[in-house]
């Protein structure tokens, strides 16, 4: 598609100009006369001070054409998920391993500041660019437009999933131009509310497996989604049809909250077959996830100590009552424990719930209000920049939440739960996670508890990474946030 090509030439440009400044900057920070490195001082550099300028020139060139063979530059891969940063870092690993290696061979000696500063900066730079490239094509997308015109195949609430999910998340780039049914629509009954449910989705029926070419160039689709519900008879014959169409061919997985790590192909007696890992609950990882979380919220705590203060005078000059609102709360296997929150709402705001019950927004077990009575002049402020979230960093430090995971519930919503959605209490809540760059307040209760199953069914460290990062971006667009 020739927006996919566009995007793979900025996303170039973006490589080539992160190795150019990074190349620049070491040069003139171990060369240039800049004092800090000094303790660096004692490396031995044969090569020519020239040799680092052609670097200018010739890093770029190594570093696309490592992107290139390590598949970053891949339609597939870009615009959303982890594996397009996995295969940058992959590619500049290797570039760095060459280097290593042929300097060793030829015996130059390279001045170890120079490439301490020159990889790790172009690493940076490249994932920078990379985002940056991410966040103008999801403000595209959410316009309309790099779309992929995606025709789904299937039949019943698995094909009607799908449709759901590329219409819930615009920066997905899924545009579904139709439906394609798997069998003939008989007159039974059964069958029209199927077709009429695909019809409120706002998406047509335009054939059947069997009409599949002359779909696809009714539609001039791109990709063809497959729901798992089709037959693997029905399966292979679709895909051989559509061999030398130029159109990507993706399976719906029938474990639709499983993804990542968990999956992998395992063939046996000459049939691929998915073998799925449980969830990673405890361990070097957890552990890992501990530390890291109690250390950033102890940096976090002191850095915003002098925020806290002024927050809290804010509060209590403004209403009545405490600055910190404490309030029961479930944790990790169904543990109560205090939350702490600045107070946002005035001292009666529990017992006035009852009065407000009549004009709740939320669905299922959320109370939720845009314009709340309850919230105090101050509050609504808090509420606007998620500020009044930050005293949870205490909570994160004594071990009863973490950064990043599902949202702690209060104890009358556990009592009401059913099923599943206990899974929620396998792992700490968070003070941030897939909800919270998801909508937050905007999103419905059943949204809300598949985000929670699936960050517990799929935790790992890449993720709650980009959760955190995605996060700060949430705030500033105040999405949700009421």
């Amino acid at each position: 598609m020739r927006w996919e090509r566009r995007y793979v030439r900025v996303l170039i440009a973006f490589d080539v100009a992160a190795c150019v400044v990074a190349a620049g900057g070491a040069y003139l920070i171990r060369f240039g006369g800049f004092g800090f490195l000094d303790f660096l001082s004692f490396d031995v550099s044969t090569v020519s001070p020239r040799w680092y300028l052609l670097s200018m020139v010739a890093l770029p060139i190594v570093w696309v054409v490592a992107m290139a063979l390590n598949r970053a530059y891949e339609p597939r891969f870009l615009g959303g998920g982890s594996e397009e940063f996995r295969r940058v870092v992959n590619a500049a690993v290797r570039v760095v391993a060459t280097v290593g290696t042929v300097s060793y061979a030829t015996k130059a000696e390279i001045a170890r500041a120079y490439v301490l500063i020159v990889f790790p900066l172009a690493i940076v730079l490249s994932v920078a660019g990379r985002i940056g490239g991410r966040g103008i094509l999801h403000r595209m997308r959410r316009q309309g437009r790099c779309m992929h015109r995606v025709l789904v195949v299937g039949a019943g609430e698995s094909a009607a999933t799908l449709v759901r999910l590329a219409q819930r998340d615009p920066t997905a780039g899924w545009s579904v131009v139709g439906v394609v049914l798997d069998r003939l629509p008989g007159r039974h009954s059964r069958d029209r509310p199927e077709r009429s449910g695909f019809d409120l989705l706002g998406v047509p029926i335009v054939g059947t497996s069997e009409t599949l070419h002359t779909a696809i160039r009714a539609t001039r689709a791109t990709t063809v989604a497959i729901s798992p519900q089709m037959d693997g008879e029905t399966l292979q014959r679709v895909l051989w049809n559509l061999e030398g169409t130029d159109v990507d061919v993706l399976v719906s997985s029938a474990l639709t909250d499983v993804v990542g790590p968990r999956i992998s192909i395992r063939p046996v007696a000459g049939l691929p077959l998915l073998h799925i890992r449980e969830p990673e609950l405890t361990g070097s990882r957890r552990l890992l996830k501990t530390l890291f979380d109690r250390t950033t919220a102890l940096v976090g705590v002191l850095l915003l100590m002098p925020l806290f203060v002024g927050l809290a005078l804010a509060i209590r000059f403004t209403s009545r009552g405490p600055a910190i609102f404490k309030q029961t709360r479930v944790g990790q296997g169904g543990k109560e424990f205090t939350m702490f929150k600045f107070r946002s709402m005035y001292l009666d705001a529990d017992a006035r719930v009852a009065d407000l019950a009549a004009q709740n927004e939320g669905s299922g077990l959320l109370f939720k209000m845009r314009d709340d009575p309850r919230v105090t002049r101050a509050g609504k402020f808090l509420r606007k920049w998620s500020l009044d979230e930050l005293p949870q960093l205490f909570n994160v430090l004594n071990g009863t939440m973490s950064l990043v995971g599902p949202r702690p519930p209060l104890p009358r919503e556990v009592a009401q739960y059913k099923g599943d959605v206990h899974r929620r209490l396998m792992v700490k809540p968070g003070l941030t996670g897939l909800w919270q760059i998801s909508g937050r307040s905007d999103l419905e209760w059943d949204e809300s508890v598949r985000l929670d199953l699936r960050y517990v069914e799929n935790w790992n460290l890449a993720m709650d990474f980009i959760i955190l990062w995605r996060t700060a971006f949430a705030v500033l667009r105040r999405e949700g946030a009421y």
